[in-house]
């Protein structure tokens, strides 16, 4: 028998994701970015007026920089599992990471490494 899990310690629930195209475009807007060897981390920095409290978090892998779903999917489960451990200790801000240079080799550990990092920046940064 398997011991239940709590489902907020371990997925990724809607609250803490962008969904909407709007949300994107603020983020994007708002003109403001953290950049590392491959990626790109937008931030907006949430209002109070905005409903919900944290950070929230939404990926950009293009098709063009990796061709195989199975390498864009990677991308994402390193993110989400770099911002699910990191978000309690972020700042309310709405995240974008975007890959925007395509990596030589998948290396799981250095690229997990790299998102865990920018994501850091964030939390010693007070802008």
């Amino acid at each position: 028998m398997v011991p239940s899990l709590a489902p907020d310690r371990l997925g990724f629930p809607r609250q803490y994701r962008l969904t909407k195209t709007d949300e994107y475009s603020s983020v994007f807007g708002f003109r403001k970015a953290l950049k590392s060897q491959h990626f790109l981390l937008h931030y907006r920095i949430r209002s109070s007026s905005d409903v919900g409290d944290g950070a929230r978090l939404g990926l950009v892998v293009a098709k063009r920089l990796l061709r195989r779903a199975i390498d864009r999917n990677l991308i994402r489960r390193l993110a989400r599992e770099s911002f699910r451990v990191l978000r309690p200790r972020l700042m309310p801000r709405d995240l974008v990471l975007r890959l925007v240079n395509r990596p030589d080799s998948l290396d799981r550990k250095a690229l997990a490494k790299e998102i865990r990092n920018l994501m850091q920046k964030t939390m010693s940064n007070s802008w």
